[in-house]
């Protein structure tokens, strides 16, 4: 199996359809995805959807979301990537773990080497974040890798967003 970079607890690669239970069983955690888009779980036809998007992101972009491995156990622990969600110009970073998972410094570990795997393979001097006010650990994760709010923003439902940015220009 081929990785596309690996941190000291971490291995990352692409998506597998033998991964389809691990990525169901964390997006369709309510307790997970309170942070993530409308705050509701995924159902199984999304995730399907999901999957077929993501093979297309592969072929069109060279990346999209990721299959997080534990090298320990070589099982799946989590997933991470790059996605230009509702076609946005700007690669967006998404992280989320089995909640077994949580707590451990997993995010902190992963966070600054996907970005720099993005500008080192794909060119992206430029990626963003979008996470909600209240989500004060993923805030301290995007810090700590470099990122910086750059916008305060409403959502069409009037939902608070914050947009982080990171730039290669300043990690270096």
């Amino acid at each position: 199996m081929s990785f596309l970079f690996q941190t000291k607890r971490l291995r990352c690669r692409r998506w597998t359809r033998a991964d389809f239970n691990a990525v169901y069983a964390i997006y369709s955690d309510p307790v997970a995805m309170q942070w993530v888009g409308e705050g509701r779980p995924i159902t199984r036809e999304a995730c399907e959807t999901w999957f077929a998007v993501t093979e297309a992101n592969y072929q069109t972009r060279g990346y999209g979301m990721f299959a997080l491995d534990d090298p320990a156990t070589g099982l799946m622990v989590g997933c991470c990537g790059l996605i230009h969600p509702g076609g946005q110009p700007e690669a967006e970073i998404k992280y989320a773990f089995l909640r077994e998972h949580w707590a451990k410094g997993l995010a902190s570990e992963v966070v600054p080497a996907l970005l720099q795997y993005g500008y080192e393979e794909h060119g992206l001097g430029r990626i963003i974040a979008t996470v909600y006010p209240e989500n004060l650990v993923s805030q301290r994760t995007l810090l700590k890798a470099g990122a910086r709010v750059v916008q305060h923003r409403t959502e069409d439902d009037g939902t608070a967003t914050l947009v982080f940015e990171w730039l290669a220009s300043s990690a270096a």
